[in-house]
C-alpha cells in the first residue's frame, strides 16, 4: 500500500518523470483499439483466426451504469452500443505501474441508423475521483492509475451520465504496425506544419504509413488549438482507420491479431466480438466525431482543463441520444 506522500507525489509529479516517454507514445494508443473494432465488425467468418486473440485480450470488469441494458442484452437486441476506448501512456500490462489513460474516447455504434459517434475526453479534465476524494482534484487520466477500469467507468458516469457497455484498453506498442498492416491511411491535413522531419500542408491529402501518422498526431505546441488541435488530428486518423479496416482483408491473419491481443484488454468476449462482426459492421458508414471542450485551470502548480456543467450536459445529451436514451441532468 502506498503512503500518502508517495501517492501525492504520483499525482503531482509522476508526469514529469515520464515526460519524454509519454510525449512520444501517448498520442495514438486508442488508434489500435479502433483498428481492432473495425476488424471485429467484418470478421464474423474468421472464427479460428480471432478466437485465440480474443481469449488473450479478454478481461471482464464490473461496469456499473447500464441503463441501456447489459452488454449481452444490447448485443442480442442489436441496440446502439457504447465503447470506452482508452490508450495507456506506458508499455506492457505486466508492469507494476499501470500508466495513465492519456487517450480517452467514447464511441457509440448504432446498427439501426448505420452511424458511429465519437467524443474525445481531454486527459487533463479536472475531476473528483469517486473512490479517491482524498487524492482529488485529479486529472481524469489518473482514474485508471488509482482504480483501474472500474474507476474510469465511475468517473465518466459521475460527470457525463453515459452508460458504458464495453471497454477496449490498449498500450502504445502496436500503433505503427497496425497502421502499416492496413496499408496506411489517407488523411487531409487541417493545417500546415513541420514536425520531426515531416511537412504537412493545409488542405492536402497525404497517404501516411504508421510512422508518418504518428508524427502527424504528435505535434501539439505549434497548433493554434493546442491539445484540442492534436485531438482533431487523432480523430482524423482514427476515422480513416475505422473506415479502411472495415474493408481490409489482409489484416485477418493470426499473427497480426495475436500481436494486437497482447497489446490490449477488453471485456468483449469472443462471442461478443463475433456478434459485433455480424450486426454492427454498417455502423461505420457514417462517422460523427467531436470533443469535450474545457478551459485552462491551474491549482497548486498543476494544469487542468475545467469542463463546465453546460459542456458536460451537451456531450451527455449527444451521446445518450446516439444510444437512444432520454436526456438526464448532469451536476
Amino acid at each position: 500500500m502506498q503512503d500518502n506522500n508517495s501517492i501525492n507525489k504520483t499525482k503531482h509529479h509522476h508526469h514529469h518523470r515520464h515526460h519524454h516517454r509519454r510525449k512520444f507514445w501517448r498520442i495514438f494508443g486508442v488508434v489500435i483499439a479502433v483498428v481492432l473494432v473495425g476488424i471485429l465488425l467484418v470478421v464474423g467468418y474468421a472464427y479460428r483466426n480471432i478466437q485465440n486473440a480474443a481469449n488473450n485480450a479478454y478481461n471482464p470488469v464490473s461496469l456499473k451504469n447500464q441503463d441501456n441494458g447489459s452488454l449481452s442484452s444490447v448485443l442480442k437486441n442489436k441496440k446502439p452500443i457504447s465503447l470506452l476506448l482508452l490508450g495507456t501512456d506506458t508499455g506492457e500490462f505486466g508492469r507494476t505501474y499501470k500508466g495513465r489513460t492519456d487517450t480517452m474516447m467514447i464511441m457509440v455504434l448504432d446498427p439501426q441508423k448505420n452511424k458511429t459517434t465519437i467524443e474525445s475526453i481531454p486527459r487533463d479534465m479536472k475531476v473528483t475521483l469517486p473512490d479517491y476524494p482524498d487524492y482529488s482534484p485529479a486529472k481524469i487520466n489518473s482514474a485508471y492509475t488509482y482504480g483501474g477500469i472500474e474507476e474510469v467507468d465511475k468517473t465518466i458516469n459521475e460527470y457525463f451520465k453515459v452508460p458504458i457497455n464495453a471497454y477496449v484498453l490498449v498500450n502504445m506498442k502496436g500503433l505503427v504496425k497496425a497502421i502499416d498492416k492496413v496499408g496506411g491511411v489517407d488523411v487531409v491535413s487541417p493545417l500546415s506544419f513541420d514536425y520531426e522531419g515531416y511537412s504537412f500542408k493545409k488542405g492536402v491529402k497525404y497517404h501516411m504509413n504508421g510512422k508518418k501518422a504518428l508524427q502527424f498526431g504528435r505535434m501539439r505546441y505549434d497548433d493554434p488549438k493546442g491539445d484540442y488541435g492534436r485531438q482533431e488530428r487523432q480523430r482524423l486518423v482514427i476515422m480513416a482507420l475505422l473506415k479502411k479496416s472495415a474493408n481490409v482483408q489482409s489484416v485477418l491473419n493470426k499473427d497480426f491479431l495475436d500481436s494486437v491481443s497482447h497489446s490490449m484488454q477488453t471485456n468483449l468476449s469472443f462471442n461478443d466480438m463475433t456478434t459485433l462482426a455480424a450486426n454492427y459492421r454498417k455502423a461505420t458508414d457514417s462517422i460523427s466525431s467531436g470533443y469535450v471542450k474545457g478551459t485552462n485551470d491551474n491549482e497548486e502548480g498543476v494544469s487542468y482543463q475545467n469542463v463546465s456543467v453546460n459542456e458536460r450536459q451537451r456531450v451527455s445529451d449527444k451521446l445518450r441520444k446516439a444510444l437512444g436514451l432520454n436526456e438526464v441532468t448532469v451536476k
